[in-house]
């Protein structure tokens, strides 16, 4: 069997099938779980609030990822403004919640995926693309005629369309998706999502399904795979062990990032239980999880209370 390619669009001769079949699910918008039925074409009042042009809050080359993502000259994120979901507690909420950004052609998304590779990009990392999808597939396919050849990574928050990520099988080389929850009755609490559970982890399967184990190279660089974040909040809301015994049970080589970085941000000050940082007992319990489950690739934090 002949090795695939990095990246994964390489082998792809036609994207006009895929766009129009992407396309087909703005009218009405079917692009995540939501399924608002609005006409993206037409109008922004759908849940993540924005219409057909892609809203961009900026383009950069970003160091504070993983090692292997970031690497050593820096991962060309591009941040899309709004969000299917509502975390009180989102650290990016200007961006997420209030949709600050600027409306962009799907020319110009392209042009910025190619200045990001000229300045060095390891990958072009879309952030927050769920509701995006058709606009960034199609600024994709205008960006590798222009010469684009680097890993595409696709960084959200897990709340995806199953029957969307299957559309783009063999586009995205590394899927960087969040395993927020592990109990539905805290997805809807603290995120406004009454059905996270199910819908993440089946959109976590395809994701593995479609590029495996994380592949890094010879320098330490990501070239495909799935790197699962889980981000430990106080009082053991997002129910740890739920999440990272699921993890276990797909493959104990998944790479997973369990992140302590939480603090107060957006509406969490206003709520007692989470209106506080991690304790370091709380994280040590989520990292003593990882040998509990086998699970030995990936990433912890430093721990800080400050």
């Amino acid at each position: 069997m002949e090795k695939r390619k990095y990246p994964s669009y390489l082998n792809i001769k036609d994207f006009g099938p895929i766009i129009k079949g992407l396309k087909s699910l703005l009218k009405p918008c079917r692009t995540c779980p939501r399924e608002c039925r609005i006409d993206r074409f037409t109008s922004d009042r759908g849940f993540c609030r924005t219409g057909y042009l892609p809203k961009v809050a900026s383009y950069n080359l970003h160091f504070g990822e993983e090692p292997p993502i970031s690497g050593f000259r820096g991962s060309g994120t591009i941040f899309f403004s709004g969000c299917p979901m509502r975390c009180v507690f989102c650290q990016n909420y200007p961006i997420s919640q209030y949709v600050n950004g600027n409306e962009v052609s799907i020319r110009k998304l392209a042009e910025y995926m190619i200045i990001l590779q000229r300045k060095g990009a390891h990958n072009i990392n879309f952030v927050t693309p769920t509701h995006f999808v058709p606009q960034m597939v199609e600024a994709l396919s205008i960006a590798v005629e222009m010469g684009l050849n680097i890993p595409i990574v696709y960084n959200s928050g897990g709340y995806e369309r199953v029957e969307v990520l299957k559309i783009i099988d063999g586009i995205v080389d590394i899927y960087m998706p969040d395993m927020k929850y592990g109990s539905d009755e805290m997805a809807k609490r603290y995120s406004g999502v009454p059905d996270y559970v199910g819908i993440n982890r089946r959109a976590i399967e395809e994701m593995f399904r479609q590029v495996g184990n994380l592949v890094i190279d010879r320098n330490g660089i990501a070239k495909r795979g799935l790197l699962i974040r889980h981000l430990v909040l106080p009082e053991n809301i997002a129910n740890t062990e739920t999440v990272l015994e699921f993890i276990s049970s797909l493959s104990k080589n998944i790479y997973i990032s369990l992140m302590s970085q939480y603090f107060p941000a957006y509406r969490a000050p206003e709520i007692p239980e989470i209106s506080r940082r991690l304790t370091k007992e709380e994280y040590d319990y989520a990292v003593g999880l990882l040998d509990k489950y086998g699970l030995k690739n990936g990433w912890i934090q430093p721990f800080s209370s400050y």
